[in-house]
């Protein structure tokens, strides 16, 4: 891959820290969605088919009779946000990485190791912050994500050298 090119995927990965960064400076109640949730899905569409999702995580009860509609939803869009944030950080250091080293276990190692030490960081970060909750299992939410944005750009970046494009 061209390093010109690759700059651009580190600078992707940066982006995201700092946009991570700035996330996890806000407290809950600024970063909270469920006030316009509970204007955009005042019909509560697929309640009855939503009431039937319920377990646990980090110790609290997850489910529209335990959150209530809006706050059930909110979960899912934020637990989203972390895996997806964590994924496209996985895979820009991957591809950004892949043209600067040539042993394919340390690209592997730092496209899954620098995500891993943001995520606690991050967690960290958030005891610091008034109304945050840092988790453990927001750790290994992100380290998945991480992992799979880091296993798509792998596959990618193989199936680009096979075809010589870079």
């Amino acid at each position: 891959m061209q390093r010109r090119l690759s700059w651009i995927f580190i600078g992707i990965a940066v982006t995201i820290i700092v946009v991570l960064f700035v996330s996890s400076s806000q407290t809950y109640e600024q970063q909270s969605l469920v006030s316009n949730l509970d204007k955009i899905l005042a019909g509560k569409p697929f309640e009855k088919q939503l009431s039937a999702i319920s377990f646990y995580y980090a110790g609290s009860e997850i489910s529209i009779a335990a959150k209530g509609y809006s706050s059930f939803v909110e979960f899912f869009i934020r637990k989203g946000a972390h895996f997806f944030s964590y994924a496209a950080l996985g895979f820009s250091l991957f591809v950004g990485l892949s043209a600067w080293l040539k042993r394919k276990w340390l690209t592997l190692a730092l496209s899954a190791g620098i995500p891993l030490l943001y995520a606690s960081f991050d967690e960290f970060h958030q005891m610091l912050t008034g109304g945050r909750t840092p988790l453990v299992q927001d750790v290994m939410l992100d380290f998945t994500g991480a992992l799979v944005g880091l296993l798509i750009g792998y596959f990618v970046m193989n199936s680009i050298r096979k075809r010589d494009v870079l």
